[in-house]
């Protein structure tokens, strides 16, 4: 396994790029532990797959370096960076049998037979492949032909990193959240340092001890899924994580609170100064979850308009209208919603956010 140093890494497609609208991926500096599991996570097209290009050895970056436990490797092949990598779909020998697919890893880097069944069967066990290790592979469903890819990578205990592009995108939902489990033992066993792509947060937050979210070339936050969550640095990653993501309202300061559509909503002491001190847009970032609904009147609150009820069984999504802003309030499925409603911003919970970066 290796530290993944990427420093001052860049990437356009266009000659001699003029600015931040011509990069494929904006230059950047970022460590990432040995060992760790990471997910780079980001809608099509923000940079996620020219990035894990770039770490595996496919793509050599316009600019900056990669290192490999403080080697440089920026200029060599991904076989000379010891890289495993499982694609968007499975890349497999079909006319070999599950066992020898599992096995040709190993094989080819001369592994000592006794070593190589032992390995093989392990990660057959974990993936749950070791019925089908007699069959060949042609004759398997797309789900068991994915878990033989990934198994061709989580085989070798000696890669730097393994590297996964997508790899559950033609497996069902069922199976999908099956195999991130899996993987989550294997690391968990073998400590392997994995970096899994996605668009999709559900599998990001539940595989990944740390995800890095991408937005027009950039990464706009590393975190823990609580960090996400809870304090998002970006307004895009506010947005992004979370169903419904997180509200968001153009506001300007007051004394002690900001005014949206002029009105107040009560902050931290200080919060709003801060905030505005740096100049720029202001917006007044809040989630779902953390939004109190009451009856009006209720001290504390500022009065909305009730405007749709989604019952989704195990809770409730409410639209309600502050001024001419709507917002979404997430509540407990057997929680009356009042005809004539107010909101409660919790101070502890409100961010402000300036130019789209977190400011308080």
């Amino acid at each position: 396994m290796a530290a993944i140093e990427l420093r001052n890494l860049g990437h356009s497609y266009r000659p001699n790029p003029a600015g931040p609208q011509d990069y494929a991926l904006r230059p950047f500096s970022m460590t990432w532990e040995d060992g760790a599991a990471y997910a780079l996570l980001g809608p099509s097209g923000c940079g996620k797959t020219t990035l894990l290009n770039i770490i595996s050895g496919l793509l050599t970056p316009g600019e900056g370096q990669v290192l490999f436990d403080g080697r440089d490797v920026t200029h060599l092949s991904p076989e000379q960076r010891n890289i495993a990598q499982v694609f968007q779909f499975p890349v497999i020998y079909d006319t070999m049998s599950v066992y020898d697919n599992l096995a040709f890893p190993l094989r080819n880097r001369g592994v000592a037979a006794a070593d190589v069944d032992r390995r093989v069967r392990r990660v057959a066990d974990l993936l749950e492949l070791t019925p089908d290790l007699a069959r060949r592979a042609q004759k398997l469903t797309p789900d068991a032909k994915q878990k033989i890819s990934m198994g061709r990578g989580l085989v070798r205990s000696d890669v730097a990193a393994i590297l996964f592009d997508e790899p559950l995108t033609v497996i069902d939902p069922h199976m999908k959240w099956r195999l991130r489990r899996k993987l989550r033992e294997v690391h968990s066993e073998f400590r392997l340092s994995l970096i899994y792509v996605t668009h999709d947060q559900v599998e990001a937050l539940t595989f990944a001890d740390r995800v890095a979210v991408m937005h027009e070339g950039q990464v706009v936050q590393l975190g823990t899924p609580q960090e996400l969550f809870e304090a998002p640095q970006h307004t895009f990653v506010g947005y992004f994580i979370g169903s419904p993501g997180m509200n968001l309202l153009p506001c300007e300061p007051g004394e002690g609170c900001v005014h949206v559509d002029g009105i107040a909503i009560p902050l931290r002491t200080g919060a709003a100064d801060t905030a505005a001190a740096g100049g720029g847009a202001l917006e007044l970032g809040i989630r779902p979850e953390f939004l109190e609904l009451a009856a009006a009147g209720r001290p504390g609150t500022v009065p909305v308009t009730v405007t749709g009820v989604e019952n989704l069984g195990t809770h409730k999504i409410v639209t309600a209208r502050l001024g001419t802003r709507s917002l979404k309030v997430k509540v407990a499925e057997d929680q009356p919603v009042p005809t004539e409603a107010a909101l409660r911003f919790p101070p502890d919970r409100a961010r402000l956010y300036r130019d789209g970066r977190l400011a308080v």
